[in-house]
Order: C-alpha cells, then sequence, then structure tokens
C-alpha cells in the first residue's frame, strides 16, 4: 500500500502546483475549493492504475467516489464562479503578507494536497482488497449514500436561503436540527468510505474519518464558520441555544 500511497502523494503535489500556478495569475485562491474533491478523483485513478483488474465491490467505490467528488465540484464551482477571494482566504492572506501568493504554494495548495492523501487512505485500502462484497460493504454504502443526500438537500436549502435572505437564519428543513447538517453529511460519507475498507487490514485508513472530524468540527468547518457569523447575523445567538451544532437532532424548546 505504501508505494501506491506515495504514487498518491506526488500526482495530488503535481495537481495542487497547477492550482497555485493558477492563483497567481487570477490573484485569487478560491479555485482550491473545487480542487478539493477533485484531489481525491486522482487518488482513486491512480490507486486503480496499480491494481491488476477490478471487482463489483471496487466498480460500487468507484461509482459513489465520482458521484460525491462531481457533485461537489460542481456545487462549489457554481457558488464561486466570478466571486471575489472567499473572505476564509482573504484573512489568511493578511495574516501571511508579504509574498502569500508564495507561501499559498504550501499554506493552501500543498496542505490540502497532503489532507487529501492522508483521507483517501481508505480509498487506497478499499481498491487493493480484492475481497467480495459483502455485509459489511453494504452497510457502509448505506451510510455514505445517506450522507450524500443529506449534504445535498442542506446545499440546496442552504443555496435557496441566501438567494432571498441576506440577514436572517436559517432555521427550517435539515437546519433546524442542525447548525451545519451539510458538515454532518461530509461526516458521515468519510466514515463511511472507512468501514468500507475493514478487512484489508490496513487500519492506519483510521486516521481518515479522524482528520475530516477533526477538519470538520475544529478547523476548516463548524468553528471556522461561527467565528465571525454572529456579528453578521445577531439571531444567530438564538440559533445556537436551540439547535445542534452538528449531529441532526431535534431543536431545544
Amino acid at each position: 500500500m505504501l508505494d501506491i500511497y506515495f504514487s498518491v502523494l506526488i500526482n495530488l503535489i503535481i495537481f495542487a502546483l497547477f492550482g497555485w500556478i493558477i492563483s497567481l495569475k487570477i490573484k485569487n485562491v478560491t479555485h482550491v475549493d473545487s480542487m478539493w474533491s477533485i484531489f481525491f478523483v486522482i487518488a482513486l485513478l491512480t490507486s486503480v492504475n496499480s491494481i491488476e483488474y477490478l471487482t463489483e465491490r471496487h466498480e460500487v467505490l468507484i461509482i459513489v467516489l465520482l458521484l460525491w467528488s462531481i457533485r461537489l465540484c460542481s456545487f462549489l464551482t457554481k457558488r464561486n464562479w466570478g466571486k471575489t477571494e472567499d473572505i476564509r482566504y482573504q484573512n489568511i492572506r493578511k495574516n501571511n503578507e508579504p509574498f502569500f501568493k508564495y507561501k499559498s504554494l504550501y499554506l493552501i495548495f500543498g496542505f490540502q494536497a497532503i489532507l487529501a492523501s492522508i483521507i483517501s487512505l481508505p480509498v487506497i485500502a478499499s481498491l487493493i482488497d480484492i475481497r467480495d462484497y459483502d455485509l459489511i460493504d453494504k452497510i457502509a454504502l448505506a451510510i455514505i449514500l445517506i450522507g450524500l443526500l443529506i449534504e445535498i438537500i442542506a446545499d440546496f436549502q442552504l443555496s435557496k436561503f441566501l438567494k432571498t435572505n441576506t440577514g436572517g437564519v436559517l432555521n427550517k428543513g435539515l437546519w433546524k436540527y442542525s447548525r451545519h447538517p451539510n458538515y454532518f453529511g461530509e461526516f458521515l460519507i468519510w466514515w463511511g468510505f472507512f468501514i468500507f475498507s475493514l478487512g484489508s487490514d490496513y487500519w492506519i485508513t483510521i486516521l481518515s474519518p479522524i482528520l475530516m472530524t477533526i477538519l470538520l468540527l475544529k478547523i476548516s468547518g463548524v468553528s471556522l464558520m461561527e467565528q465571525t457569523i454572529t456579528e453578521r447575523r445577531p439571531d444567530y445567538i438564538k440559533y445556537i441555544k436551540k439547535t445542534s451544532s452538528f449531529i441532526l437532532w431535534p431543536p431545544k424548546n
């Protein structure tokens, strides 16, 4: 597995370098959001190229990961197209001047390539494993599909809300039960991929869902999104008191 992992890592770094060169031209790094899910397609294709044949189990994994990647990439590309640099990256840029355009090679693009290589470990391990499609795989697939469905619905509801409301708080639909249902969906997806890799004997794959959970809760997800949101949306304080921050859960009265 180690040799495939290093091949994946090299290809991801090459793709990250390509994204960085684009950022120098357009003076904007936001497109790295669209690149995120493509990192995993590259990891998938690199791994597929390293195995002798595909089983039914492999084909299921490929289809599901491609569905996730295409959906997320198209959603983020459409959301960010033609807009100024995302406020998250503006803040990172401001905190790392001078020469952020060069520092972004490792702070933004290289960092995401390395993260993606670690998070893709269950995908690599699952493709190496040639065992038959079994009950555990079906349970894992169900978890992945549920997570994907939650993510799709949450993103649709948020997009619809933002088109008509700029100052209120979205507290309907899935957002009534979680302040970040889209992140919860992503959480389920990557724990599902980990479960899919069980039986491969590569327990290092547990790093993938753990790292993704930390990212979603503490780094680029919930924690980052809520740092300034109460300043822009005062009603959000009441929303915090009533609504689960992550897991879908009935709101408090």
